[in-house]
């Protein structure tokens, strides 16, 4: 049992000390996000748009904390609630530095649309939420559909919207149901060979992933975005 403590003890060192080593090499502004400062990173963001710092580059600068923040998921170093934590933040970075980016004239492109939504039936958008903060962070456009979206809702946003990857999201079981038949109406419209379909939340797995007949799931918003850049940035 000791050798055991001791041995946590170890490894809860280690990790801490890569914390601090990567942390290092971040900027004041980048570390405050990734620590999740909430109070700090508004000041200090405030501080660079009057100071007419390059909105893009402040931009540049959240995607960095951004990546470190899915580096700390994986890990194991950060949990649901930090990555809750992190879109709570970024809204506030982008509601600050939104109107910034638009008076600039500098818009930059994206990499690929995401459509996104929480299926029929189902009104959890937590987990929706955080994966539209990080695949918009790393400079995917996504159209979020809200919550309790009906079969049809889906297969005619495709049509206007015309994304490569459909997020399809629900945390009960009977959400496993109304994935199935939005794929199904996907399918029946003639679209599904136009796109990649991913879906998450609850208890989603591989089996799941075949019973409503979508290409891949992802357990976490790193996995969802990791699964966009892997279909779309080919």
């Amino acid at each position: 049992m000791e050798k055991s403590l001791n041995i946590n003890l170890v490894n809860d060192n280690l990790i801490q000390k890569k914390i601090k080593m990567r942390c290092c090499f971040l900027s004041s502004f980048i570390n405050e996000i990734v620590e999740l400062n909430e109070n700090k990173v508004i000041e200090l963001l405030k501080e660079k748009i009057s100071n007419n710092e390059d909105p893009m580059v402040i931009m540049d600068d959240v995607k960095t904390a951004m990546a470190e923040i899915g580096k700390r998921f994986e890990l194991k170093e950060y949990f649901l609630p930090d990555l809750i934590m992190s879109g709570e933040i970024l809204r506030q970075i982008f509601e600050e530095l939104g109107p910034k980016i638009k008076e600039s004239g500098i818009e930059e492109s994206m990499k690929g649309r995401v459509l996104l939504g929480t299926v029929a039936g189902d009104i959890h958008d937590i987990g929706k939420d955080v994966v539209k903060f990080m695949l918009e962070t790393n400079g995917y456009e996504v159209l979020d559909l809200g919550v309790d979206v009906p079969s049809d809702v889906f297969v005619e946003n495709i049509k206007e919207f015309k994304p490569k990857v459909i997020a399809l999201s629900g945390f009960l079981t009977l959400a496993f149901d109304s994935m199935k038949e939005s794929i199904q109406k996907i399918k029946d419209a003639g679209l599904r060979e136009s796109v990649k379909i991913m879906i998450g939340g609850g208890t989603v797995d591989e089996r799941i992933v075949d019973y409503v007949g979508a290409d891949a799931y992802g357990e976490s918003a790193v996995d969802a975005v990791n699964l966009v850049k892997k279909w779309i940035e080919v």
